[in-house]
């Protein structure tokens, strides 16, 4: 099925539906945010109607099913929801179950990555890396916390890393000197700064590689990138969950380090400088 918004789906189909679908289709539309995260049996006790004729509802309306109806329903909310409505829904459950939830969703999350994951996107993603005369990392807002753990691994492995910061300093003013023979990764994650995709057009303009880190298909960093890499994104809160970004980073991060040569002299001479400076350890 398309990635058609699924409010408005259920908007367009509500007055061919029955009764009691049309009861479903009314909770939905008030309180998709809660929706999303719910069980079939769940809605329907919110309904007051049977499990069976929630998953009904889902095939009334082209759905193979409930487990297919939210998760488009999820993906459908991530850039809609404030970070108000993100906290109002973790106070539905226990503190011990939030916590647990939020952990087992994060296991979840990277399981579905690898599972989802292209080797051959991969594998030309980090070679684009090596054959780059720079790498400009470009993550603002939350996905700056990806942005500067991948550039500070990827600064011991090759020589000109370039971490668009937002500093007093605009972040146009960094990208000065883009190139065609530069490349810019780019993380971008719900809710999709918008400076961040006017960064990536400036760089299009200069005919810069643009390589994408992103949660889905439906990301509208996917369309702009050469390569573009995906990671489950979890909104389990207001908080976002990058624990699958991060364990896709540490992947990109070795498989550079194995393909580029020398990065071995390289780490045996940081070891020195941070030994005679007495970076680690207190002496």
């Amino acid at each position: 099925m398309s990635s058609t918004d699924l409010l408005s789906r259920i908007r367009q189909q509500y007055l061919s539906l029955s009764k009691s679908h049309k009861r479903i289709a009314d909770y939905i539309l008030s309180n998709y945010d809660k929706v999303a995260f719910m069980t079939a049996s769940t809605l329907g006790k919110n309904v007051n109607i049977s499990e069976s004729t929630v998953v009904r509802f889902a095939g009334s309306i082209g759905y193979a099913g409930y487990p297919e109806l939210q998760k488009e329903l999820q993906e459908t909310i991530k850039t809609r929801l404030t970070t108000v409505q993100r906290f109002e829904m973790s106070k539905d459950h226990s503190e011990s179950e939030s916590l647990t939830r939020i952990m087992l969703n994060d296991i979840e999350s990277i399981r579905q990555s690898i599972d989802q994951m292209d080797m051959a996107i991969l594998d030309k993603f980090i070679s684009e890396i090596i054959q780059a005369k720079k790498i400009y990392i470009l993550g603002l807002r939350s996905s700056s916390v990806l942005a500067n753990y991948l550039g500070f691994y990827l600064n011991f492995i090759l020589p000109e890393i370039h971490i668009i910061q937002e500093t007093a300093q605009d972040v146009y003013d960094q990208l000065l000197n883009l190139s065609s023979k530069d490349a810019m990764i780019v993380l971008s994650f719900p809710r999709y700064s918008k400076r961040t995709y006017d960064c990536v057009d400036y760089a299009i303009k200069n005919h810069t590689t643009i390589l994408g880190i992103t949660d889905g298909l439906n990301s509208p960093l996917f369309k702009k990138a050469k390569y573009c890499l995906t990671a489950k994104y979890s909104m389990n809160t207001f908080i976002d969950s990058f624990v699958a970004p991060m364990s896709l980073i540490n992947a990109i991060i070795v498989g550079v380090s194995h393909k580029k040569e020398g990065v071995e002299k390289s780490l045996e001479k940081l070891e020195k400088i941070w030994d005679e400076y007495g970076v680690y350890g207190i002496k």
